[in-house]
């Protein structure tokens, strides 16, 4: 018993609700968030970076493991029971989101509530910190469905073990009242602690930014809800129309970032697998084919023979690189492709390897200036804003390069020329989408799990299917709640899932169901 009330006390420290998402910081809202009797003695400089460090770690781990063998980027060549590629995964996959990602929520909540004091008062940790726990509260909701958000961290401060789950609609609500709570507080241009921000060195005007293009992420993740799509459409609209209000990401140096320096705490979780276990999955066809195709700069096919490496850090095969269809029969796979080198290996005489994605400070992603550009153009195709879909979409493709590469000089057209992937501005908007969802799938590479969250609101980009899928051959729509919440909160897991549908994975939220 002291374990489940150990995992219930995960869901701790008060949220923010609102009946209007388009509502900013109300004159109570520091007060009534504030718990006068427990003040921790942390100060928010020293919150931050760990809190950060630790998402980023939940995050990372679960998308090699689970997000790449659902999205086809790598296929865990295994004949076992429960393949993620094949669609089918143990239930134990659930508990360490849950539990870590509420972890976290804790941590993200002490900071605004710490920074929220008037001893330590700073309206920009304050506003960092709703940045952030609506980031953590979306991916939470997209894995699961509904979830405890009101009550939710409440078990400290209110005694509240059993929280309620929520409606997805109305979490989604809140993340913007979040969102727009948070922009006013980083709008004072409040100064924190450089060394606290391993995101953007303290530097608060990028922070805001971030803030705003989640936000579109966010709107237009519900956007195909006829019940929101107008006041969401609209929304996104006064975002992108109104700069000075709502200010995005410019340009690659605005990308939400976690760079693993290899210093101290900021070590790539990577680090922790062990080599022959990074280097054990093979790399999926559908990922690396099309890279191929497209003479990649990512992967330097035209310099391999002289280096050896390339910026994804992928092992050819027998001089090529060569991928492994993905959902293969169990006992019908085909031999090991290449792979992400792992930081013991031999290449071409440099040991290690020059670049590995185990050590390297990119693989911290949580949003990049590619994937608002791809945002920005899907809103274009569907007539939502008076831009140009193609310019977006190159710059999309651009900027995608430019975040491994940051020198890369050719230009975008010759490179899209050469591939033969210039944006089909006379096609359907289906095969509009179709591209732009390709080209986003690549620029999310490591974004924990973005690229299987966007593949469930839009099925693009379109992925092969294997015969040895299971789950009826769809792609898996949510992860099952962890086995301990029945026990340790079972009146509200059973109202959860008589309001959601059954606690499977084939059970779509609520953005995902007609």
């Amino acid at each position: 018993m002291n374990m489940l009330k150990k995992y219930m006390y995960l869901l701790v420290l008060p949220c923010l609700m609102a009946a209007t998402w388009l509502s900013g910081c109300t004159k109570d809202f520091t007060s009534i968030n504030t718990d006068p009797n427990n003040i921790p003695n942390a100060l928010p400089d020293q919150l931050l970076a760990p809190a950060l460090v630790s998402t980023m770690t939940y995050n990372m781990v679960r998308n090699r493991g689970f997000n790449n063998e659902l999205m086809q980027i790598t296929v865990n060549q295994s004949d076992a029971d429960a393949t993620v590629f094949r669609y089918d995964f143990k239930d134990s996959y659930s508990d360490y989101l849950y539990n870590g990602w509420y972890s976290e929520l804790t941590n993200f909540k002490d900071l605004y509530s710490i920074a929220s004091e008037e001893l330590t008062y700073n309206a920009s940790y304050m506003g960092i910190s709703l940045v952030c726990q609506a980031w953590i509260y979306s991916m939470l909701t997209d894995t699961y469905g509904d979830i405890p958000f009101s009550e939710s961290n409440k078990g400290k401060t209110e005694n509240i073990l059993e929280p309620k789950f929520d409606k997805q609609k109305d979490i989604y609500d809140s993340l913007f009242v979040y969102l727009e709570s948070a922009d006013t507080l980083l709008k004072k241009g409040t100064g924190i602690t450089a060394a606290s921000d391993p995101v953007y060195n303290g530097d608060v005007t990028k922070w805001r930014k971030f803030g705003n293009s989640l936000y579109l992420r966010l709107l237009l993740r519900i956007s195909g809800k006829a019940e929101v799509h107008d006041k969401v459409v609209a929304k996104i609209q006064d975002i992108i129309s109104d700069p000075s209000t709502y200010p995005l990401m410019s340009s690659v140096a605005d990308d939400a970032v976690l760079r693993w320096t290899g210093q101290g705490a900021f070590i790539s979780p990577f680090v922790a697998t062990r080599a022959q276990d990074f280097r054990s999955p093979s790399i999926c066809s559908f990922f690396i084919d099309h890279l191929v195709a497209w003479n990649d700069p990512r992967i330097n096919i035209p310099q391999y023979g002289a280096s050896g490496v390339n910026r994804l850090g992928i092992a050819p095969v027998s001089g090529n690189y060569v991928g492994v269809a993905s959902g293969y029969v169990s006992g019908g796979g085909e031999d090991k492709g290449s792979y992400f080198y792992a930081t013991d290996q031999t290449v071409n005489s440099l040991t290690p390897p020059a670049i590995t994605m185990q050590t390297d400070p990119m693989t911290g992603l949580i949003m990049n200036y590619a994937e608002l550009q791809f945002i920005l153009a899907e809103c274009a195709v569907k007539g939502w804003i008076d831009q140009d879909p193609a310019t977006l979409y190159n710059s999309g493709v651009e900027s995608g390069i430019k975040y491994w590469l940051p020198d890369y000089d050719q230009s975008v057209e010759q490179y899209l020329a050469d591939g033969d992937i210039q944006f089909n501005a006379t096609g359907t908007e289906d095969e509009q989408l179709e591209q732009i969802g390709l080209q986003k799938y690549y620029v999310m590479l490591w974004a924990d799990l973005e690229q299987w969250f966007e593949y469930r609101r839009t099925g693009h980009p379109v992925l092969p299917k294997g015969p040895g899928l299971k789950n009826g051959g769809v792609m898996p729509a949510r992860m099952k709640y962890p086995i301990y919440v029945q026990a340790t909160n079972p009146t509200n897991y059973k109202a959860a899932i008589a309001e959601q549908g059954p606690d499977e994975i084939s059970t779509q939220v609520w953005w995902q169901k007609p």
